[in-house]
């Protein structure tokens, strides 16, 4: 419970979109997902803001190009 909590606490960013997202995330698929999901979400939450949003956003547009 002590990760979780620490988690939680590494989702709080800068940016607004990166809270929403990054809780999301953790409140809502965290829990669900294998160890190796895990440890990209805890090296994701080392990155920079604007490495993090930049990331993501090309996570999407992949994933939207793909459909």
């Amino acid at each position: 419970m002590k990760d979780l909590a620490r988690l939680k606490w590494q989702c709080r960013r800068g940016m607004l979109e990166l809270d929403l997202l990054l809780k999301n995330y953790l409140e809502s698929r965290y829990v669900l997902a294998d160890r190796a999901e895990k440890a990209q979400f805890s090296a994701l939450l080392k990155l920079e803001d604007g490495e993090l949003l930049a990331a993501l956003q090309r996570d999407w547009m992949s994933a939207e190009r793909s459909k």
